[in-house]
């Protein structure tokens, strides 16, 4: 980052992360609630709409900074971050794939004056996981408009969201690869849950299935078909900004031992030198899940803006699952490491040093766009691409 705009933006959401989002998680995670106190920060910086060009009223921040933004939020609430990272992977497929489309583009208008969030169902139970494949399909009716009904097994934040960004197959004739992405307002969405929000971690991320269900018109239709929007925009900034949020949980519960191996040196420097080496060794584990980030981060960047057709080749695809597999297994690792630090200090949710949260968040990083899934897509990659 190098613009003053990146910059600004970064330290108003730092500060709220400090301020706001910090002081909320444990309730966020105590309670399985929305981080309504945070988001609401967000949107009074105009952090929503933070990567919309400034010529459509937004503050034009880089991808970059989202990223910096995502790790900043992560450090202090994993769910919150979760939701931040979700919402700007929307807008950021809409800014690059609107291809100045009118009906877009007033959209991305409302979404800075309005500060409207936006959820995404991509997800569907019949596809084994499979995103780049849909069951539901984009139905023309009588009158001229579009509907659909897909089953989703997960909805982030969905009862929470101004709008939501569904993947279906173009035509109810249409194969299972060959999707589009639609826009509707969830005023105008139907959603029946299907289930209960109870889990392990993540828990402020408020993500039940539902039954979606919409009428739409072709303008919401998004003219990029998916599998391109896949493959340059919405599969590397996912695993990008999900691996910028998991680095900033890694790095608090890292600073969580350090504080615990610095109490305990003020009371018996020759008792805290067992826990300086693990400490240590928990570095190397950061600093090695810091590079792998921070380096594909940089590598998509130069991308976009050199080099856009390698984003669709599979070198590329393979680049962006690793990345994803690296950091997911990654965190718990220095989460785990951060636990055997602090010993019960830590494992006891009630103390300055606890890292239960860190380390129950973390879990959930190998389950979204599981990293058996990918490991099975680079297997078949590895055979034929011909650069990795």
């Amino acid at each position: 980052m190098n613009d003053v705009h990146d910059a600004a933006f970064v330290d108003a959401v730092r500060q709220i992360a400090t301020d706001i989002a910090a002081a909320h998680a444990d309730a966020v995670d105590r309670d399985a609630r929305f981080p309504s106190e945070t988001i609401n920060a967000l949107r009074g910086v105009q952090a929503l709409s933070a990567f919309v060009p400034q010529e459509l009223g937004g503050l034009g921040v880089s991808f970059d900074a989202l990223g910096e933004a995502c790790f900043e939020l992560g450090r202090a609430c994993g769910a919150s971050a979760m939701v931040f990272a979700m919402h700007q992977i929307q807008v950021h497929t809409i800014v690059r794939h609107a291809h100045g489309n009118a009906w877009f583009e007033d959209y991305l208008r409302r979404l800075v004056t309005e500060q409207r969030l936006i959820a995404s169902a991509t997800s569907e139970v019949g596809t084994g996981g499979d995103m780049g494949k849909s069951v539901a399909a984009l139905t023309p009716e009588a009158d001229g408009s579009l509907s659909f009904t897909k089953q989703a097994p997960t909805i982030s934040y969905g009862a929470h969201a101004d709008d939501l960004l569904t993947t279906l197959r173009r035509t109810p004739e249409a194969e299972a690869g060959d999707q589009i992405l639609v826009l509707t307002p969830i005023a105008d969405t139907t959603m029946e849950p299907s289930g209960t929000w109870d889990p392990m971690g993540m828990r402020g991320t408020c993500s039940p299935g539902a039954q979606v269900s919409a009428t739409a018109s072709a303008e919401q239709v998004l003219p990029t078909p998916f599998a391109e929007i896949a493959a340059q925009s919405m599969v590397p900034s996912s695993h990008i900004l999900w691996a910028q949020l998991w680095l900033g949980i890694a790095t608090d519960a890292f600073d969580r031992a350090r504080a615990f191996v610095r109490a305990a040196a003020a009371r018996d420097p020759e008792a805290a030198t067992a826990g300086g080496v693990k400490l240590s060794q928990l570095l190397t584990e950061l600093s090695l899940l810091r590079s792998q980030v921070q380096q594909a981060q940089a590598q998509y960047t130069d991308a976009v803006e050199h080099d856009p057709a390698a984003l669709s080749t599979m070198a590329w695809a393979v680049r962006m699952n690793t990345l994803k597999i690296a950091a997911a297994e990654g965190v718990p690792r220095v989460c785990q490491g951060a636990l055997a630090v602090c010993g019960i200090m830590g494992y006891k949710n009630d103390t300055p040093f606890s890292v239960s949260r860190h380390l129950r968040d973390a879990l959930s990083a190998s389950l979204m766009v599981t990293n058996d899934r990918l490991h099975r897509t680079n297997a078949g990659l590895l055979l034929v691409a011909k650069d990795v």
